[in-house]
């Protein structure tokens, strides 16, 4: 078996299944694992703290693709982007009679602080029109549109939590499935793609698993098991 090296995850499709229900045996490696833990995902801030929190490890999480980073060991917290330029384009878009397309009571961004998630239902040409006229950017992870700001990544959030954490980004073991991802396993020391990932990812990947989902998390870190 290896050293255990700190481990950077995403969360959707990476410790999830397609239902984005996370997997109890993917539970179990977190809260097991000897090495700090990041949880890194395109979710708003208190998604990923309720996972730490009730996995049992310590909150230290990458939250709406970098744009808020918490390191609990150290209780910092930090910003990035520009969410008055978000707001703005919230509300042209909604000024042209479009949605976010979450419902009335849109859990995916009520606690988003510096990007918005759409959904992908929603026409994809008024968010690129509308995000460069803002000097945003819009990512798409295969769970939603991120309109976000450019510069700003789970790669960006990994630099900060290394240093915090007294790691170099490239001591990190990055596991993901999504554009979001290319970030991490660009600056990690060696990055895995579940085999369900997307182009992009698995090419920014040093390997990808047989397995899809959850199990390919299992796959990827059982080396160091």
């Amino acid at each position: 078996m290896q050293e255990t090296p700190p481990l950077v995850v995403d969360v959707d499709g990476t410790l999830t299944g397609p239902d984005q229900a996370v997997a109890p045996r993917a539970m179990t490696v977190l809260a097991e694992w000897p090495a700090p833990v990041v949880v890194a995902t395109g979710k708003a801030f208190p998604f990923p703290v309720a996972l730490c929190q009730f996995v049992g490890i310590e909150p230290c999480v990458i939250a709406e693709n970098g744009g808020v980073v918490f390191v609990g060991e150290s209780d910092e917290l930090v910003f990035g982007g520009d969410p008055e330029a978000v707001d703005a384009f919230v509300a042209a878009y909604r000024e042209r009679g479009h949605s976010l397309g979450w419902g009335n009571v849109d859990l995916a961004n009520r606690w988003r602080e510096t990007e918005i998630a759409v959904s992908l239902d929603q026409p994809r040409e008024p968010l690129d029109e509308l995000a460069e006229t803002h000097g945003l950017t819009v990512i798409d992870t295969g769970y939603a549109y991120h309109v976000k700001s450019p510069g700003v990544d789970k790669g960006t959030g990994l630099r900060a939590v290394a240093e915090e954490l007294g790691y170099a980004p490239g001591d990190f073991l990055a596991v993901g499935d999504s554009i979001n991802d290319v970030a991490t396993f660009e600056l990690a020391g060696e990055s895995v793609a579940v085999a369900n990932a997307d182009e992009h990812a698995a090419a920014a990947a040093d390997r990808r698993t047989d397995a899809r989902y959850a199990a390919g998390f299992l796959e990827a870190v059982e080396p160091y098991r």
